[in-house]
């Protein structure tokens, strides 16, 4: 059994066998691109395009609004037809960039690209931030940002998150087969930056075909190891799989650089590879279309902007009306309402389920079971945390550290009396966190009133002192 893994976990179906075998298919899109301005953690993109205007696939459309943020590409030819909001798998409205494809699908001219070895770490930052790559895994972290911590010299290792531990999910897996060269060629562009760092392929022990293939290819490249981490969800989540590669732990008060880690998703590794060794942006990305719901369920290399309907087609339609499609996995993954949203950076999955067996079930008393608090990887106390949660006891909440829950769902899907721990904790977490922020902000506003106040008290006080005598007190002074 492999050493690499982590306390607690759930062991669910995954469901991979309905896609993991079927290789990646090409989508090309037929309607209308949708370009979200928000398809990353930070700051918007801010348009560089007007309505009308005419575009190609691989033209920078959008500019990052700030350092944490990201360029935005088309990724076909077309008008400019609106900027406007527009809805978003999460069900937000976001400002977005609507072009009209005109099926011509013509690509602007790359510039050619240094060979690695004669690039400079700062040229290769350059190009990661330039074709506005971000992590692909889920979160969407600017990945410049990632590339660009405080002390380089102290990472010590560069993990290639290809866990891939969320069911159904088969993305990963197929481009680990498919294009392994470009997985190993983006951990040699990142591993560059970092001269005291490892290379390590993490990959659960469901898939032993890839762990083979990653060893083979990497036997000859002294910096670079291949993982086989037990398999086990979540393994997958950033703190997880650092502590099961590393021994080493973070919480939710340091960011991976503070353990001497960086974390980055197979697919951005591959993204990060096209762009350093040949200037090509990320306007792509592995979409797993998957589900009892699916009728050929598979893996297609989705151009971002495509419209999620568009991608059910491709998949051959529903063998039954679904009662549940979710953007995402059925673990972390969020349900939608709506199929006309577009694929985005982020985007991974999209999960069909002939049963939406969650809303059938109604949740009964805590039997005080503990069986969440064995599943939780964070160790904490799911049962009571939900408890504090429904009540709005945020003292409570915070006693118990709820702020460390990682939304994983390992504590909903063991209970066996059905609560939503998950959803319980993850409204308070969030409730929580503001109120901190909303403090903060207050106790730093009277901070800034009080100094404001003793200036101007100082202020008047050296005016007092410089004013000229009164009349009435010269009068007297001249009579002494």
């Amino acid at each position: 059994m492999s050493q690499y893994t982590f306390s607690g976990g759930i062991h669910p179906y995954d469901g991979k066998d309905l896609s993991k075998d079927k290789p990646i298919k090409d989508v090309l899109p037929k309607g209308d691109l949708v370009y979200p301005l928000s398809q990353h953690i930070g700051a918007p993109a801010k348009p560089i395009v007007k309505v009308g205007d005419l575009v190609k696939a691989g033209q920078m459309i959008a500019e990052a609004g700030g350092f944490v943020s990201a360029n935005i590409f088309a990724s076909v030819s077309g008008k400019v037809k609106a900027i406007e909001k527009h809805r978003v798998p999460v069900g937000d409205m976001v400002d977005s960039i609507i072009v009209e494809n005109d099926g011509k699908y013509e690509e602007v001219e790359y510039p050619s690209a240094k060979p690695l070895d004669q690039m400079s770490k700062e040229e290769i930052v350059a190009a990661v931030k330039n074709a506005g790559i971000v992590g692909m895994g889920g979160a969407g972290f600017p990945t410049h940002v990632k590339l660009s911590p405080k002390d380089p010299a102290k990472i010590d290792f560069i993990i290639a998150n290809c866990a891939e531990c969320e069911p159904y999910l088969t993305s990963d897996y197929r481009r680990m087969m498919e294009n392994p060269d470009l997985l190993i060629g983006g951990m040699k562009c990142v591993l560059k930056l970092f001269e005291n760092a490892k290379g390590i392929i993490a990959i659960e022990d469901n898939k032993p075909d890839a762990i083979e293939l990653l060893s083979r290819l990497t036997k000859d490249e002294p910096r670079i190891e291949v993982y086989a981490l037990r398999t086990k969800y979540p393994q997958g989540s950033e703190r997880h799989i650092i502590y099961a590669c590393t021994k080493r732990a973070i919480n939710s008060k340091m960011l991976p650089a503070d353990a001497g880690c960086i974390v980055d998703n197979c697919d951005t590794l591959v993204a990060i590879h096209e762009a350093v060794t040949k200037n090509i942006p990320l306007m792509y990305r592995i979409v797993t279309v998957t589900g009892p719901a699916i009728k050929d369920p598979r893996n297609f290399k989705v151009r971002c902007g495509t419209n999620y309907r568009e991608l059910i087609d491709e998949a051959g339609g529903f063998t039954s009306e679904p009662e549940a499609i979710i953007s995402g996995g059925p673990m972390m993954g969020f349900s939608i309402f709506d199929l006309d949203v577009p694929v985005t950076k982020t985007s991974s999955a999209l999960l069909c389920m002939k049963e939406d067996i969650v809303s059938k079930v109604q949740p009964t008393a805590c039997i005080n079971c503990g069986r969440c608090v064995e599943a939780c990887p964070e160790k904490l106390i799911p049962s009571q945390l939900a408890t504090f949660a429904e009540f709005e006891n945020y003292e409570k909440f915070n006693q118990l550290f709820g702020v460390e829950c990682i939304e994983c769902g390992s504590c909903s899907y063991v209970c066996p009396a059905k609560r939503h721990l998950c959803q319980a904790i993850k409204s308070m977490k969030r409730l929580s966190i503001g109120k901190a922020r909303a403090e903060a902000a207050k106790k730093k506003e009277e901070e800034a009133k009080k100094a404001e106040e003793a200036k101007a008290s100082g202020e008047n006080k050296k005016d007092e002192a410089k004013a000229p005598a009164s009349e009435e007190n010269k009068g007297k002074g001249g009579e002494k």
